[in-house]
């Protein structure tokens, strides 16, 4: 810890500072969105044709590509974000509190990009309302990707509700240092605010917290949205009861990659030194660590199924998948990062905060790497190949992967904004490091 004694007006300065560096990372990822933007533009005018997603069986390809896995990435980030804040209040683990809040405004901003996904996936964002919404009540019973629709929303509002209660507390205390121009927001924020309902809000987001963690593996990151996958037998590389932790182990290693990027840059960019500790850095990459390797204990484990006698349609598929020198290559970053976690445990003097922010990248890269691989396997290498004369490939378009980019630019214009509207450090966290300082 530093020796500086942290305070209120520490989680104040990214409100009332403005740089010239903070003008430039709004240009950057403004036009990054913009660019994806022009792109979705593009494809409403020519239609899904214009991406490298095919017409499946008829015409080849994989009509699921970057779309749905950048997608299954952005949720899985989200889950990940709020299980980790969970824990920090249900568990008390009270070193990770400074992080607590990034962690919940990951989940926002990760949700609202796989939302957007969504939408664009649709090709027509109309079908949004005459499809999902007008029918809502006929396609929820027989549609799986309704169900996810559903828990998104779900959880997205269950994240919107726990994050305003903490606020409430802030901005109530907060409420003489901060700028008057936002005082409608903070006005509409603590509507009907008295200090008597703290122990009560305490409460509440205790049970919203175990709510979380309980709702994680069984209806959204290890339940629905694997279930979407791991119940078609069809589709050998999807099918299997290995998805469900697969996928919540990706949504953590995601998550806590995206947590230790977000506190890098508020560290660095306002000296937070003494808030977000060395301390907080070295627990998150052990915490990486241990995700990172039953993320690659369960990638073995569907390798070995799939390449030790299996059936042919399983090994077909999973030598496709093991030979394909980009899979390869995600999995080797993860490896890396591991291996270096596990180093710099044994060496100290092995760590950096950059370090840590490099294997977060690293991390983050590898996952979507293995999303997108993972939802276009399924596509290319189905058991009932009836049209094997066509060619199935597929290649992702400059307008998806742009999609990526311009996605990673609108979370990062919603971090740039909500950091002069709101403090992203919890008032709780100063307090008690306060107390530990003295």
């Amino acid at each position: 810890m530093g020796t500086k004694t942290p305070s209120e007006a520490d989680i104040l300065r990214p409100i009332g500072q403005v740089s010239k560096t903070y003008f430039i990372l709004v240009a950057v990822a403004g036009l990054a969105f913009v660019a994806f933007l022009i792109g979705w533009a593009f494809q409403l005018q020519r239609g899904l044709a214009v991406t490298g997603l095919g017409d499946w069986g008829s015409g080849g390809g994989a009509t699921w590509g970057v779309y749905i896995g950048a997608f299954i990435w952005w949720v899985g980030i989200a889950h990940g974000g709020i299980i980790l804040s969970a824990a920090v209040r249900l568990l008390g683990m009270d070193r990770y509190m400074p992080v607590a809040r990034l962690a919940e405004l990951l989940t926002i901003a990760g949700l609202s990009a796989a939302g957007f996904y969504i939408i664009v996936h649709l090709g027509r964002p109309d079908r949004m309302v005459t499809s999902v919404l007008g029918h809502y009540h006929v396609t929820v019973h027989a549609s799986p990707l309704v169900w996810d629709v559903t828990v998104i929303t779900a959880y997205f509002v269950l994240t919107a509700t726990y994050l305003s209660l903490t606020l409430r507390y802030d901005i109530s205390r907060l409420r003489d240092q901060l700028p008057d121009r936002l005082g409608p927001i903070y006005s509409l924020m603590t509507i009907g605010y008295t200090e008597r309902e703290d122990a009560a809000v305490e409460r509440m987001v205790w049970w919203l917290a175990l709510a979380i963690i309980i709702m994680a593996p069984l209806l959204l990151h290890g339940g629905v949205i694997p279930w979407l996958f791991a119940v078609i037998p069809t589709m050998p590389t999807w099918f299997g009861g290995v998805q469900g932790p697969q996928f919540l182990t990706i949504a953590l290693t995601s998550a806590i990659s995206g947590v230790i990027l977000l506190s890098f840059v508020f560290r660095r960019a306002y000296d937070w030194e003494h808030i977000i500790t060395d301390d907080i850095f070295r627990g998150l990459l052990l915490w990486l660590g241990f995700f990172c390797l039953l993320f690659l204990w369960l990638q073995l484990q569907q390798n070995i199924t799939g390449l030790f006698t299996a059936p042919v349609d399983l090994t077909h598929a999973a030598v496709a998948r093991a030979t394909t020198p980009i899979y390869v290559f995600a999995m080797s970053l993860v490896f890396v990062v591991l291996a270096y976690i596990f180093a710099q445990s044994i060496r100290p003097e092995l760590f950096t905060k950059r370090r840590a922010a490099v294997s977060g990248i690293a991390v983050l890269t590898a996952t979507i790497i293995e999303k997108v691989l993972f939802v276009v396997e399924g596509f290319l290498h189905p058991t009932f190949d009836i049209y094997h004369a066509t060619p199935g490939v597929y290649v992702p378009s400059l307008i998806e992967i742009l999609s990526i980019i311009g996605t990673i630019g609108m979370v990062g214009l919603f971090f740039l904004t909500v950091a002069k509207v709101f403090p992203v450090v919890e008032l709780h966290a100063i307090e008690h490091l306060r107390d530990d300082h003295e």
